[in-house]
């Protein structure tokens, strides 16, 4: 009997503050966009560091048909061995503990993987690429790719032909969210940028190993701020999950397309 697929999303993750407890948080945009695109979602909280790490990881991610890494502030520079800038916002030090150790085990497993936002930037860099850690001061003739008074900010995006992104948007006039001031650099090796800004800023990689499947977003998909048509990124990467199990011999679900209402 064939089953849904099972996506594993990560969350964000914020310390106490005046008053406030500890807490996870998610936009309801990741999973709701997985259900409607007919997967399961379920969500994944960033466990402590400990001796038992590894086991948890191992033990969930094994269980799992696919992940979805979201998007959320920045990765701290200081990881990978650059210096910390003065713009960065840096994600809660327990949340990018774990994701890191996240994508190791996704890596390791092979697991389907979709990346959004600041999950592209770990994607990228957990496999050997770098990062511009501030678009404005590392590619000054970059068009804007963040409006603090404007969280609707779009630009255009140019597709790869023959890309997972084509199947997506086919020939339509692109255009796509962007609140981001960091973005991909040098690319890992073993993805191909299939996907840019006109002022050549990258917005999409996409994994070329046969035996992964995995892509990254650097604009959201599954922000209110995003189209009917990128919806379609959720739908491809569960189509996609669902090829790959096969050929695994785990028989999942077919993908049916969505009623929008």
């Amino acid at each position: 009997m064939s089953r849904k697929p099972l996506i594993g999303i990560n969350a964000d993750y914020r310390s106490a503050q005046k008053g406030v407890p500890d807490l996870s948080v998610i936009q309801a945009g990741y999973y709701d966009s997985l259900i409607r695109a007919g997967a399961l979602p379920i969500v994944i909280p960033p466990y402590p560091e400990n001796e038992s790490l590894d086991d948890n990881l191992e033990q969930i991610v094994s269980t799992l048909d696919g992940i979805v890494l979201i998007g959320g502030a920045d990765l701290d520079p200081r990881r990978d061995g650059y210096m910390l800038h003065s713009s960065v916002k840096l994600l809660d030090e327990r949340r990018e503990t774990f994701d890191r150790f996240l994508i190791e085990k996704a890596v390791e497993h092979r697991t389907s993987l979709l990346a959004i936002g600041t999950g592209m930037q770990l994607l990228n860099v957990s496999q050997g690429g770098t990062l511009f850690l501030h678009i404005p001061e590392d590619l000054p003739r970059a068009l804007p790719h963040r409006d603090a008074m404007d969280p609707a900010h779009r630009h255009g995006l140019v597709v790869e032909k023959d890309s997972l992104m084509e199947k997506v948007y086919g020939e339509y006039d692109i255009r796509i969210n962007s609140f981001h001031h960091m973005a991909v650099d040098d690319v890992a090796p073993g993805f191909l940028v299939t996907g840019r800004c006109p002022d050549g800023v990258v917005e999409v990689i996409e994994s070329i190993r046969e035996d992964w499947f995995a892509f990254g977003t650097q604009f959201h998909p599954e922000s209110p701020t995003a189209t009917a048509l990128d919806f379609g990124i959720f739908r491809e990467f569960v189509k996609g999950v669902v090829q790959r199990r096969r050929k695994q011999g785990v028989h999942l679900r077919e993908v049916e397309e969505p009623v929008f209402v």
